[in-house]
């Protein structure tokens, strides 16, 4: 026996060994169908048409842990093209399934496709929801939960339960009948309800059915999203407090809370003791900063518990102050052992030298006698074939061009009515510590999430933003989170690594505005073409327009 089959022999028992636990490393796969559907509920007591993901209103929570992969098969059987986005899920190196209309082509009618992606890396609550066709004004959405594995220790004792909250406004039109009156050239105007698990709710109903139950004396999670279209909503429990634990991926140093302002987009997670008197309880969600007031109402149950629920709601704070300070308590929890942000090492953010700073102003105006919305004097609109499909297939020339808008809005955009309308694409070196400011010029207020990363947070206040503001930034232990409220006539500045390759959606949080024109794109190419920055366009991926026939181009390597 010569002397490297003796070699091979005896590596042999160690080689099957490494395949056989490589194998079995591999992260967990989860398996969803969805059949989305038409079908009649009645959110605010009048029957009208809505979105059904395998028969429910709101659609199924997606429960996840941490770096599981999730295949996702979703039958398009309503009338209009379709496609989902999981709001606050990074998608690291994977734009290709993020699903919006920039990166995707939508499932048609008819026709099934099957997301693939792993929540690599992150823990906490987040939503999905669809991005065509104005379809999320008839639901659609559902809560998205990633809970952290088993043997990374959380900063809090299990709870006895985990209940999702879905609060939002609501219109009692139909969405196409909402589309047709954007495109007409008329806003949407005030909102007809508001509803929490896809229902008003009634005071003093007694024959209502609570939507949680709770044990004396028992502690459980409540994530709390607005999935809602115009309104930021306060949030609050009737006799009881809060404890909030996590902000949109990010663990928080814990603090009690009578109320919560939660922004468009927004989820947060709280702790409730049942440590009151057994009975009904009133969950209450209101509109914030408007001349009106609209409410939604959901009843918690004391198991054996006996008594109705109070009719005297608690009431919600007045006055955007009062929400910019509680914003100020929200600090990061930096002892917790979770996920945290990539880069590893990037959460000592105040310490990294920013090399180029976004500003994006938001305003309105008329173009073409029709109502449009902008950033930078820009109003976007969707391409037939996806933006990062022209990239990739390097035919981007055809389709837009990179930084049509400056890094600087133009100093009289307050008074300029020219809005340009095309899409807009902005180019981002790729690992580059950035610092972006959304500006509000406007009285209401806006809030923004941006696809594909998390951020810091560092600063919101009044006025007018400058350099010399840097100096009141919180460079230790902002949130880390994906979506930021800018109050009125103010500025709020976040920080962040473009490490994430990809093709990546900065929108208004705001229905109307994004439909109309108020979001925009950020391409990050690595200079490597390399799979380790960027995975290449799934065999299986959905083509369309000017690419549908053209060959594909040579895959990235390693």
């Amino acid at each position: 026996m010569g002397t490297k089959t003796i070699v091979v022999s005896l590596l042999l028992p160690w080689i099957i060994s490494t395949m056989v636990t490589m194998a079995r490393a591999e992260d967990p796969y989860l398996f969803f169908t969805w059949n989305v559907t038409y079908g009649i509920r009645s959110p605010l007591g009048i029957p009208q048409q809505v979105i059904l993901i395998n028969g429910q209103f709101p659609g199924p929570n997606l429960n996840t842990t941490t770096n599981n992969n999730i295949v996702l098969n979703v039958f398009n059987n309503i009338d209009e093209p379709l496609l989902f986005t999981w709001s606050g899920i990074q998608q690291r190196k994977n734009s290709w399934e993020d699903g919006t209309l920039g990166t995707m082509c939508p499932i048609q009618p008819g026709q099934n496709y099957t997301y693939h992606f792993q929540v690599k890396d992150q823990i906490g609550s987040f939503y999905y929801y669809p991005t065509t066709y104005f379809q999320k004004a008839a639901g659609g959405f559902g809560g998205l939960r990633v809970n952290s594995r088993l043997l990374i220790p959380v900063p809090f004792a299990d709870p006895e339960d985990d209940y999702t909250v879905l609060i939002g406004d609501w219109y009692s039109k139909g969405h196409a009948t909402l589309k047709k009156q954007l495109d007409s050239g008329r806003s949407l105007g005030k909102p007809n309800g508001v509803i929490m698990n896809g229902k008003q709710g009634k005071v003093g109903s007694d024959e209502e059915a609570p939507l949680f139950f709770m044990v004396a004396g028992k502690t459980y999670r409540y994530r709390i999203c607005n999935v809602g279209m115009r309104n930021s909503l306060n949030f609050r429990i009737q006799g009881h407090t809060m404890k909030l634990v996590e902000i949109e991926g990010s663990h928080t140093q814990q603090a009690l809370y009578d109320s919560l302002d939660i922004h468009l987009g927004q989820c947060y997670s709280v702790l409730v003791t049942a440590n009151q008197e057994p009975k009904d309880y009133y969950m209450v969600a209101s509109t914030r900063f408007t001349k009106y007031y609209l409410q939604a109402t959901g009843k918690i149950r004391y198991v054996n518990g006996k008594g109705f629920a109070s009719n005297a709601l608690p009431e919600a704070p007045t006055g955007w102050g009062w929400s910019l300070n509680q914003f100020r308590t929200f600090r990061w929890n930096l002892t917790a052992s979770a996920a945290r942000p990539n880069p590893q090492g990037s959460y000592h953010y105040g310490k990294i030298n920013i090399t180029r700073t976004i500003k994006l102003a938001n305003t309105a105006g008329i173009v073409g006698g029709k109502l449009r919305y902008a950033i930078n004097g820009a109003s976007h609109v969707d391409t037939e074939t996806p933006l990062k499909l022209v990239e990739y297939y390097n035919v981007a020339n055809k389709v837009f061009k990179y930084d049509t808008i400056r890094d600087e809005p133009s100093t009289d955009i307050d008074t300029s009515d020219r809005i340009t309308v095309g899409p807009i694409v902005l180019n981002a070196t790729f690992r580059n510590f950035i610092e972006i400011v959304f500006e509000n010029h406007e009285k209401g207020v806006q809030s923004w999430h941006l696809d594909g990363y998390s951020f810091f947070p560092v600063g919101i206040e009044v006025g007018t933003w400058s350099p010399e503001k840097r100096k009141n930034y919180n460079l230790l232990d902002a949130v880390s989170r994906y979506t930021i409220q800018v109050y009125p006539k103010s500025w709020a500045a976040i920080l962040l690594t473009f490490d994430n390759a990809g093709m990546w959606n900065v929108r208004s949080e705001s229905l109307e505005r994004n439909y109309l024109g108020q979001q925009l794109y950020i391409s990050v190419l690595s200079p490597e073409r390399s799979l380790r920055d960027e995975y290449n366009m799934p065999d299986y991926a959905l083509t369309c327009g000017i690419v549908k026939d053209m060959p594909k181009p040579p895959p990235y390597s390693i």
